[in-house]
């Protein structure tokens, strides 16, 4: 695999300005059509709807003060009626997903295979690495499309010093199982890692699942008035070139209208699990208005023994941060580092509190949205984050 180092710059004013080296193009975050200059050859997006969903928060704003830090939230779910079943890929069937499918310019999505998975792992058996023709990342790393018409994905932050900070799998949902190992991870489960943030003054972008939104919307809600930008992170945490194209649509719609149900916003980001893209899946992303968003530095927090993790002795993820500080400390870095890191369970938790603190001694800790220049993340025109460079 060969990791291209590419500059990822966005300017953000109202509108959200795409720089060179790819042709510029001007979105209109105010509306759910794309406006085009003469250099424009982005394909067109548009902002999904919801039919018949009653949003409690309908003008949302960010939240300049005072952050809520309590330490309890309600444990209400959202109308589960209304939703696909949790943790399976939804069926692409449903009428608000075709009427999805029929708005796609499906000559505009490329005829990239269906990948397939052998032993739990992308079978990437037969794929011609070096010519890398559809961007799968899962193969190469890559992140700046082969079609012209599609964004290079944000991948790093692009200010020397910034450290862009990323949690994936949220919200991390409280659980009445009787069982004493989830016992034991209620007493990590949001607010806590929120509070935590809230305490040392940093903000992050949530990748968060579907699945797990419609189980905790609270979480959501308090995520977003603390100031975190919230992220699409797919339905069902499913490698997404393993779908069908239909398939890839529902995945999208069903997570985008969770976050819409739960926090009263549209996002504009997302994060394939285990970054499995390529530009099939990009194209289908970016035409539903979802920027692609990747990282360049990896924490393997997630693999750490806990629930819904592995083996991975927690000392390797201490030497990883330690080693990105040295790295900064020393000098190395050309740009800054967007990371990679979980609300998966107690130990990844754990190990965010441990490190941040010190972390902060070094770099300049900020969302990964926001140090790549985007202030407007989502399709409501009320919502704007301030500017950090």
């Amino acid at each position: 695999m060969q990791l291209s180092l590419l500059c990822a710059g966005l300017l953000a004013t109202a509108n959200l300005v795409f720089a060179a080296p790819t042709p510029s193009v001007t979105i209109d975050v105010n509306s759910t059509e794309l406006v085009t200059t003469t250099k424009s050859h982005w394909a067109p997006q548009f902002s999904p709807e919801f039919p018949g969903l009653k949003v409690t928060n309908p003008n949302p704003k960010y939240n300049s003060g005072p952050i809520n830090t309590g330490t309890t939230l309600s444990k209400k779910t959202l109308d589960l009626s209304k939703y696909p079943k949790a943790w399976e890929v939804p069926s692409p069937n449903s009428a608000e997903v075709k009427a999805v499918i029929n708005k796609i310019n499906w000559d505009l999505v490329p005829k990239s295979p269906k990948r397939k998975a052998k032993n739990g792992d992308l079978d990437e058996t037969g794929y011609d690495e070096d010519k890398d023709p559809d961007c799968w990342w899962t193969a190469t790393l890559c992140t700046k499309p082969k079609v012209d018409y599609i964004p290079s994905d944000f991948y790093t932050c692009p200010t020397k010093g910034d450290w862009g900070l990323t949690y994936d799998d949220g919200p991390f949902v409280y659980s009445d199982d009787d069982d004493k190992t989830t016992q034991y991870e209620n007493k990590w489960s949001e607010p806590e890692l929120y509070n935590f943030l809230a305490k040392e003054d940093l903000k992050a972008s949530l990748f968060y699942v579907g699945s797990n939104v419609i189980q905790y919307p609270e979480a959501a809600k308090r995520a977003l008035n603390n100031g975190h930008t919230l992220c699409s992170h797919t339905w069902s945490h499913t490698t997404m070139t393993t779908l069908t194209n239909e398939q890839v649509v529902a995945e999208l719609y069903w997570s985008l209208k969770a976050i819409k149900d739960a926090a009263g916003v549209t996002t504009r980001c997302w994060r394939p699990p285990q970054g499995d893209v390529d530009d099939r899946v990009r194209a289908i992303a970016w035409q539903m208005g979802l920027h692609t968003v990747i990282w360049d530095e990896d924490t393997d927090d997630w693999a750490m023994p806990a629930p819904g993790g592995s083996n991975l002795p927690p000392e390797k993820v201490d030497a990883k941060f330690a080693k990105w500080i040295k790295n900064q400390q020393q000098g190395k870095y050309k740009t800054g580092i967007m990371v990679l890191e979980h609300e998966l369970n107690h130990a990844t938790i754990q190990m965010t509190e441990k490190w941040l603190p010190k972390v902060k001694q070094t770099f300049n800790v900020v969302s990964a949205m926001q140090c790549n220049g985007v202030t407007q993340p989502y399709w409501e025109k009320s919502f704007e984050y301030p500017a950090i460079h």
